[in-house]
């Protein structure tokens, strides 16, 4: 057999799947309990009619799509309500219509799809809704609108709240509504600074309209593959810096009852812009900034300030005081930490987006240093200068 007929008999296998055993058996498993749900909860509400049909097959199709790819845009909420919603209508009115069942099927499907975009609802087993109100037999046709509502409306809903149980239960955001863009911490009309290099928003949206195909993936988990498709490269190129080979390990870190006196003194003595707040065993529990000071004080314009942060920090020579006295009532929580063996370019979004530093936690999630601003750019520059130094290298070998 020629190698190109074999290539092309090999292009119909699909490559091998990345998801792992256990998102396999969770999406069986969640198939197995919605169509249950669904199939008695559905003959337990309906007539118990010989005529009766309790549950319909695209809802197995349905099942596949919740549960197998809850974070597909086929799959959400609106998408198996409308668009089952829409299909059934158009079946049931195609069917009554159109004598021929063929021309009616045909009909059906395609002004399901043409409803389906236009409400922004498309939901591939909703194409089988349609076309099992126009070839489902005589006891479809006798319920005519009725089927809109029972099974197809009760099936669609009562899948999509076990979806919405199951999904959560197990650990998958679902609705997985598309996420909006951060809002700039400073107001201001400048892109956030880790858009700023790589592709941008813009870039997205222009490639997307350029392709002009339905994707079945949602745009913001697109971009969140881009972006850490981008990550790993940077990692291959330039190795990994680890929070713990940067970070600061001579943390000044107050615990819960310090005073506000004492916290405003360590942050002026050391320059500090926050400070972690730990518990005896050393575990981090909040994090304290000039900027919880500032907003507990009630400044809002700078006239005023000293005064202001003096009455703050004076302590009450009462027993009870419905002013803020130790740390553990202003502090911030909770907080965004991160591992001793955390990449720190993992945290370079985090940091970009208005972070000035981040608490690093051992194993037993006890406080191990600190990973500021500084930090990061020191660590970023070193592998910058280390990879540009063996370029140079590299050409003189090459030329060798």
């Amino acid at each position: 057999m020629p190698d190109s007929i074999l290539l092309w008999f090999k292009s119909f296998v699909p490559p091998r799947s990345n998801v792992d055993r256990f998102e396999r058996m969770r999406s069986c498993a969640g198939s197995l309990f919605g169509i249950l749900l669904a199939g008695l909860a559905s003959y337990a509400i309906l007539p118990r009619e010989a005529a009766t049909i309790w549950l319909i097959a695209p809802m197995g199709a349905s099942a596949v799509l919740l549960f197998a790819v809850p974070a597909s845009p086929l799959a959400q909420p609106w998408s198996i309500i409308g668009g089952n919603l829409c299909s059934a209508l158009i079946g049931v009115s195609c069917a009554k219509l159109i004598q021929e069942p063929a021309l009616a099927a045909a009909v059906a499907i395609s002004l399901a799809i043409g409803a389906m975009f236009l409400a922004r609802c498309i939901h591939p087993p909703s194409g089988a809704v349609a076309l099992t109100a126009v070839l489902g037999g005589p006891v479809v046709h006798d319920m005519g609108y009725a089927f809109v509502l029972a099974p197809v409306l009760l099936n669609s809903v009562l899948l999509l709240l076990a979806a919405l149980f199951f999904n959560n239960a197990t650990g998958r955001r679902y609705p997985h509504a598309q996420q909006s863009a951060a809002p700039h911490p400073h107001q201001t009309r400048d892109e956030l600074p880790i858009s700023r290099l790589g592709f941008s928003h813009e870039d997205l949206d222009a490639v997307l309209k350029n392709y002009n195909q339905v994707i079945d993936i949602g745009r913001d988990d697109l971009e969140e593959i881009f972006l850490q498709t981008e990550m790993r490269a940077y990692h291959r190129r330039f190795g990994e810096t680890r929070c713990q080979d940067v970070m600061s390990r001579d943390v000044v870190a107050v615990e819960f009852a310090t005073s506000l006196d004492e916290a405003w003194r360590l942050l002026q003595t050391h320059r500090l812009r926050a400070l972690p707040v730990v518990d005896r065993a050393r575990h981090v529990i909040g994090i304290v900034s000039r900027t919880d000071f500032l907003e507990h004080a009630g400044v809002e314009v700078h006239t005023g300030l000293a005064a202001q942060l003096r009455t703050l920090l004076h302590r009450v020579p009462f027993s009870h005081s419905d002013k803020p006295e130790v740390v553990g009532q202003i502090m911030s929580r909770p907080v965004v930490s991160a591992g001793v063996d955390t990449p720190v370019l993992e945290l370079v979004p985090r940091m970009a987006d208005g972070l000035h530093q981040i608490p690093v936690v051992d194993a037993d999630g006890k406080l191990a240093g600190m990973l500021t601003q500084s930090d990061m750019i020191a660590a970023l520059y070193e592998k910058n200068l280390a990879a540009a130094r063996s370029l140079p290298a590299a050409g003189l070998r090459s030329a060798a």
